[in-house]
């Protein structure tokens, strides 16, 4: 079995996987890789116009493929909320890197997410931010090999905690 040398942020949209993410790379020397982004490449296409031509259980399909498929060394990979939706994708990810799940309070969420269908978040017909969060939180916390809670922290302190837990795991 290889080492796992990549570091997997997962937790609901907003939480900073993507900016803790860039931070993280640039101090450990580690590249970055935004797997929402990886997805609009290989469709050629937003997540919110997949989302809107596939439906979410199409998008969800695709983020799985895509995550599974992710060949990544040393790297720090910002997925997109939804991809513990993902059976496939997230034992592939778990088997090459250490999955860290920044977690946040729901008030915090529902500030920092003001244009919810804009940023491509998958919502079922129906479905509030509060039922999302309710739901993911248990697969976060489910995949997770460490939980890192930033309620209260700033960035810097949320990246300080992601690097000790890194150190942590490695023990």
């Amino acid at each position: 079995m290889r080492k796992k040398d990549n570091v997997v942020l997962i937790g609901l949209p907003g939480v900073g996987k993507s900016t803790a993410g860039v931070i993280l790379a640039k101090i450990t020397g580690k590249q970055f890789v935004d797997s929402d982004l990886v997805i609009q490449e290989q469709q050629k296409r937003l997540l919110k116009d997949i989302i809107a031509q596939d439906g979410v259980d199409g998008f969800i399909e695709i983020e799985n493929q895509v995550n599974a498929g992710l060949e990544a060394h040393n790297c720090v990979i910002a997925t997109g909320g939804s991809v513990v939706y993902g059976k496939e994708a997230m034992q592939h990810l778990r088997e090459i890197g250490i999955v860290i799940y920044l977690k946040v309070d729901y008030q915090v969420i529902t500030t920092r997410l003001s244009d919810i269908r804009g940023r491509g978040v998958v919502l079922r017909e129906g479905q509030t931010l509060h039922d999302l969060y309710e739901e993911r939180i248990l697969l976060y916390e489910q995949y997770a090999d460490v939980i890192v809670d930033e309620t209260g922290l700033t960035i810097e302190q949320t990246v300080e905690q992601m690097i000790k837990a890194i150190d942590d795991y490695h023990e």
